[in-house]
């Protein structure tokens, strides 16, 4: 037995059906394919769902329950051999994640995994890390640190109402207090005041 003697089991193996080639592809004048149209064409595919036009089966059942989808948090994921290109002592932000191009596109937050060993201490800001990284982020010296994110517009915009709210809290008590000094003065002062 030599290499070049290898041959595969009888059977397992089919001649490429020729399409498109008439009679002599051995599948006859149309090969198949059936008489012009759409699907007799090159390229001529229809996607998979589609019923000529009509309102597919899909858009017809009824859609009932609920689906998590809208809701769902995507997190950017990065492993702990992925931070040993950091020096040590660096502080690892998202900033710092996004110019070594480790993190991109839009997420929640990012998770730190205990994917790899940490080589040295390194100071990183995660939302969330698994209890490897973290064991192993600790062993090697280094900490975690929450990481800070910016304060939404509605929070803001809740916090100045506030504000307005104090203030116009603050002028109404001045003029009761205004008017409840005005009160109190007695009224041969009062009468000295309108003569004068």
């Amino acid at each position: 037995m030599r290499l070049h003697n290898f041959r595969p089991r009888p059977g397992s193996r089919h001649r490429v059906k020729r399409l498109g080639c008439g009679e002599s592809s051995g599948h006859g004048k149309t090969s198949g394919k059936g008489h012009k149209g759409q699907k007799a064409r090159s390229g001529g595919s229809i996607r998979l769902g589609f019923e000529g036009g009509q309102m597919p089966l899909i858009r017809r059942l009824p859609k009932r329950g609920f689906n998590n989808a809208a809701f769902h948090k995507n997190y950017a994921i990065v492993n702990l051999d992925d931070l040993n290109e950091f020096k040590a002592g660096t502080v690892v932000s998202e900033q710092l994640l996004r110019e070594s191009k480790l993190v991109r596109g839009h997420f929640v937050g990012i998770k730190i995994l205990g994917d790899g060993e940490l080589k040295h201490a390194l100071k990183i800001e995660a939302d969330k890390v698994s209890e490897s990284a973290k064991a192993k982020i600790e062993k090697a010296g280094g900490t975690i640190i929450p990481r800070l994110r910016d304060e939404p517009a509605t929070r803001k915009l809740t916090a100045s109402a506030d504000d307005v709210d104090q203030a116009g809290k603050g002028s109404e008590e001045a003029t009761l207090k205004k008017k409840s000094t005005s009160k109190s003065q007695p009224k041969g002062k009062r009468k000295a005041s309108k003569k004068s």
